[in-house]
């Protein structure tokens, strides 16, 4: 896309909008920003972009807007209605979505754009705050094809990678799935192993360390590794309500495919557990305390 061609939208500055928006600003692209709580918006005005009070004036008619949002209702509300971006679009318009939710969801957005004539594409991403921050996020995309090549510049000044899963509205969001629940059930494993260590007496820190190094040397297991096995759970890079929301995600779409999943189930249990004891502002990492409750480590 030509970067000259008119400010993108950019909606929801979070945790992870606020690192995604500043390098889209630092690679040239002129930005009209909104966010639910106005003063987040700030660091995003120092650097040139332009804040709006109403989410529909980030939008141009023919233009593009961005969405990264908590779950499938936050973006459903910025969408839909007479003042969400749907409307505002028009014909030639994109509205790409990265935020983590539902196949279905997807599919009921994409369907409502093309009524409008606009395009939508379902464009999550895997990466935590730091990944955004050093353009390192992995985008998975799916949608109609002219658009994702219009708009393939915005992914490749936020992220080092991106899949395409082709034109099936919720394609991509089924991968961000698959990928999450992968996540989770690696930090349960983890958490019972290096709990069978501890209490057998062995490092646990130091059985991360080599298992991390070797058998798992992977991002995944690295970087949630040191800190299940640190039991260093704050501060938080994805709070651990965003988990339960992506369980409760995973369980619904296989459901609906009818592919039963009994360790999402469990995980999930183990999440709403966490929760209970008053650990909403802990990473999502934190289920992993389950196991030290249930093992009675400390």
């Amino acid at each position: 896309m030509d970067k000259n061609a008119g400010a993108v939208g950019f909606i929801g500055i979070g945790a992870m909008g606020l690192p995604m928006a500043t390098n889209l600003l630092a690679g040239g692209f002129a930005l009209r920003v909104w966010n639910r709580t106005s003063g987040k918006t700030e660091p995003l005005s120092a650097k040139g972009a332009t804040a709006v009070r109403n989410v529909a004036d980030t939008v141009t008619p023919g233009g593009i807007a961005i969405t990264i949002l908590a779950d499938d209702a936050a973006v459903e509300s910025v969408t839909l209605g007479d003042s969400g971006i749907a409307a505002r679009l028009g014909a030639g318009g994109i509205h790409v979505s990265m935020s983590t939710i539902a196949p279905a969801t997807s599919e009921r957005l994409a369907a409502q754009h093309a009524k409008l004539g606009s395009t939508y594409i379902a464009a999550p991403v895997f990466g935590r705050p730091e990944n955004a921050e050093a353009r390192q996020l992995v985008v998975c995309t799916s949608g109609p094809a002219a658009a994702k090549e219009r708009v393939r510049p915005l992914f490749d000044a936020m992220g080092r990678a991106v899949f395409d899963f082709g034109e099936a509205s919720g394609a991509a969001n089924v991968a961000k799935l698959c990928g999450n629940f992968l996540i989770m059930s690696a930090i349960e494993a983890m958490a019972e192993s290096f709990a069978m260590a501890e209490k057998c007496g062995v490092d646990r820190n130091q059985v991360a360390a080599m298992l991390t190094k070797t058998l798992f040397a992977s991002p995944v297991y690295q970087r949630y590794g040191e800190m299940v096995a640190a039991k260093r759970h704050t501060p938080a890079g994805f709070k651990l309500p965003l988990g339960l929301k992506d369980a409760e995600l995973v369980l619904k779409t296989a459901g609906d495919a009818r592919v039963p999943m009994p360790l999402a189930g469990m995980i999930r249990e183990r999440i709403i557990a966490g929760l209970a004891k008053g650990r909403d502002e802990m990473d999502w990492s934190a289920l992993a305390l389950g196991v030290l409750d249930e093992a009675a480590i400390k």
